[in-house]
Formats: C-alpha cells, structure tokens, sequence
C-alpha cells in the first residue's frame, strides 16, 4: 500500500496576523508565479493551460493556496475539520480531470512539486520580511509539504476513480458489442455498439476457443482489440475470443500464439460473418 498523506488538520500552527496579512496579498502574484514554473518545467502542460483545462488548473492553484493559508492562519471556517475541503475537492477532481485527458499523474505529480517549491520560496520571503521567527518558520515550511502531500493523494485518488469507472463503463459496453457480434445481430446494431465501446471495426476477425486456464496468458500475446465472449451460444467448453484482423500474413503469428494451449481457430471473416466464424471453431 502507498504510505498514507500526511494531514494538516491539527498542524498546531497559528500564523501572527501581520504575517497572513503579508502572504494574503501577495497570493495573487504566488499564484502566477507556480504557474509560469509549472510551464517551463512541465512541457506536458503547455497545451493543457490554452484549453478549458487551463482555467481548472488555474483556478485550483489559487483554491489551494487559499486554503493554505486559511489553514495556516486559523481560519478554518465552518468545519474545524476539514480546513482544506475545498481545496482537497478541487485536488481530487483536478485528478479526475486529467485522467478523462489521457495523462498519467507523473506530470501532476511534478506540477504539485514545483507549485510545493515555488509557492514555499515566496511566501516564505514575505513571512520574514513581516518578521516571523525561525522555529515558526520551520513549522511554517512543514505545513507547506504536508499540505501538498494531502493535494496529491486527493489528486491521485481522482485518478484512480475516473480510470476504474471509466473502465468500468467501457467494459460494459465491449461485453454487449461482443454479445451483439455472436448472436447474429444486425450491422446497424454492432455497427452502434461499437462506436459506444470506442472499438474500430477490423476489416475480419477470427473465432477462436480457448481452455478457460489459457485466456490470461493468450489475452497478452493478442491484440489489446481481442474481444471475449460471456457464454456465447452453442458453445459448452472453454471460452469465445474475438480477435480482430488475423488474416493473411497475421494468420500465422495468431497460430503460432495458439500452439500447445489447447486452443482452436476459425477461419477469418469480414466482421458482419464473425458468428459464422464462431461456428466454424
């Protein structure tokens, strides 16, 4: 398991109110500043910051910096605990955010590093020209990187969400397209399900029977296309894959994959005939 965040709540430090005050107004322009890092350090970013997810960005660093410092300077508003709330939220849907754009969090990660780094440098010269002392200083960078620790779990998690569900989603609509393909549906009717499952039609595609023990491990040797069949009709043993295109020159390295698993293939048919392939193994 990955270690646990550290948490703010209860970090025991109360920032003087002249030093807030100090941080306060210069959050704007702490604000440009992470920013203006996170694109010349992050070049992943330099698209996402000229579309809509550049406002999301944005508008969470300047959620989170906020409730940093409203965290830091006792303002924790109506539930004492939760101080960070809407800045863990806006974490935790940036996460989402990026996951429905295809990136990792290897580069949100990085963002929340240099935003960690950049926004410490600044408000800690603000801190000591408004005369905070060195050991609340110290408590002062502490809080600093636990709370960017607590943004990047809620951002991770996010991540994670939107991937399972996503998945999730899809795999449903691949198992109903598969269920479509077998039971002789219509062209129209495979011909929408696979556009909902976001699966492009294969010019053929090859039946092939499988012991139940062998799908694992043949699944990684086919392509990432290869669709599975749940209790596909007229068949009593093993399992029903789908795989798309191994005709021709590919028909070989389909055998060669197959060989000593136990398993059977149909001849490749263009795709509306794949039920007749089914038949065929």
């Amino acid at each position: 398991m990955p270690p646990r965040p550290r948490r703010t709540a209860d970090h025991g430090l109360l920032l003087p109110e002249a030093v807030a005050t100090t941080i306060r107004e210069s959050l704007p322009q702490v604000a440009d500043e992470v920013v203006t890092a996170i694109l010349e350090e992050v070049p992943s970013y330099t698209d996402a910051f000229h579309g809509p997810m550049g406002e999301t960005i944005r508008s969470a660093v300047q959620i989170a910096l906020g409730g940093f410092l409203s965290l830091a300077s006792g303002r924790r508003g109506a539930d004492p605990r939760t101080p960070t709330a809407p800045a863990v939220e806006g974490a935790y849907q940036l996460g989402r955010g990026e996951a429905r754009s295809g990136r990792s969090t290897e580069a949100l990660l990085s963002a929340y590093r240099i935003g960690a780094r950049v926004s410490w440098q600044q408000m800690a010269a603000g801190a000591v020209r408004a005369g905070l002392d060195a050991e609340t200083l110290a408590s002062f960078a502490a809080l600093v990187f636990a709370y960017i620790d607590e943004l990047s779990a809620a951002s991770v998690a996010g991540h994670t969400d939107e991937l399972e569900t996503t998945g999730r989603v899809r795999q449903r609509r691949l198992e109903r397209l598969t269920h479509h393909l077998v039971s002789d549906a219509s062209e129209e009717t495979v011909r929408a399900a696979a556009e909902r499952a976001d699966w492009p039609l294969p010019r053929t595609l090859t039946a092939v029977v499988v012991p139940e023990s062998q799908v694992r491990p043949l699944l990684s040797a086919l392509s990432p296309a290869t669709l599975q069949a749940a209790d596909p009709p007229g068949l009593d043993d093993g399992v029903l894959l789908l795989v798309p295109d191994a005709h021709g020159r590919s028909r070989p390295r389909l055998l060669k994959a197959l060989a000593e698993r136990g398993a059977t293939a149909g001849p490749a048919r263009p795709w509306p005939a794949s039920a007749g392939s089914g038949r065929w193994s």
